[in-house]
């Protein structure tokens, strides 16, 4: 069976806030992972605001460019690729071996980046390592993309109000992460009943208050494995957590692998930065 994605490469692009994203058009696909801050981006006039968690699929022949210069915090992976399935306005991919027909947005929200960003971490270290077979390749880019379709938020109705107030509580978790916080204190601190919060925060954002302080705190904790020498137990107070060994437990859950093997891991990877 020939794999209907062909992986070229890929990288992680480092903003130092100088830079205008180039305008172009290029002969393949290419997807976009923001990691950390905000991207602004546009094809053919169509305008994308793009926030860490999220993902864009670029079209080969279609000029694109950036919108705004980027900002000094801003992070994204990206990847190029070709499909041998297209149609009008998505991916897809049409094999038997993709029954049913896989449909990947041109814009989502993911429900666990973190998965997604194992999987760029994987391609890019076997690539900076010389050890990426072109199968490989192509299988992590369709597990990639797969992971797009999989693990979208479903889009939930909410009334502004409580969109308004699920959107402080993030905010407040994402300053606040290193902080002995929890559910209830996050309530308190908004002035709000925690079950009502927790169940329009769930709706909106597709976890809970916990799993959102956890899955903050782990993905800062990949960046700090991956960017410093500061050891697993000074990582794990910098990232809110008393008990070190509570902090490798969540880790592994959440990330699939141990901190330490994350950081030996991942160590290669090829990076650009302007």
């Amino acid at each position: 069976m020939s794999c209907p994605i062909k992986a070229q490469n890929a990288g992680l692009f480092i903003s130092r806030g100088t830079a205008l994203h180039p305008t172009r058009i290029i002969n393949s696909h290419e997807l976009i992972f923001v990691k950390q801050g905000e991207l602004e981006l546009w094809e053919e006039g169509q305008q994308f605001h793009l926030r860490a968690g999220q993902t864009l699929h670029l079209w080969p022949g279609r000029r694109h460019g950036g919108s705004n210069p980027m900002p000094p915090d801003l992070r994204f992976y990206w990847i190029h690729y070709e499909v041998i399935c297209e149609t009008v306005s998505d991916v897809q991919l049409t094999t038997p071996d993709y029954h049913p027909s896989l449909v990947v947005p041109q814009m989502a929200t993911l429900r666990q980046p973190e998965r997604l960003e194992r999987l760029f971490r994987t391609f890019l270290d076997d690539q900076e390592s010389g050890m990426l077979h072109p199968y490989a390749a192509n299988l992590l880019m369709t597990l990639m993309l797969l992971e797009v379709v999989q693990s979208q938020v479903e889009p939930v109705e909410v009334n502004e109000d409580a969109n308004v107030v699920a959107t402080w509580a993030h905010t407040y978790i994402r300053m606040n992460f290193d902080r002995p916080i929890t559910a209830s204190k996050i309530a308190a601190a908004l002035g709000y009943n925690t079950d009502y919060l927790g169940r329009i925060y769930h709706r909106l954002y597709g976890c809970t208050l916990t799993e959102s302080i956890h899955r903050r705190r782990i993905e800062k904790a990949c960046e700090w494995l991956l960017d410093t020498n500061l050891t697993i137990a000074q990582i794990a107070s910098r990232c809110g957590f008393s008990d070190t060994d509570y902090f490798r437990r969540i880790f592994r859950r959440i990330m699939q692998i141990a901190p330490g093997d994350y950081r030996t891991e991942f160590s290669r990877m090829h990076i650009n930065t302007h």
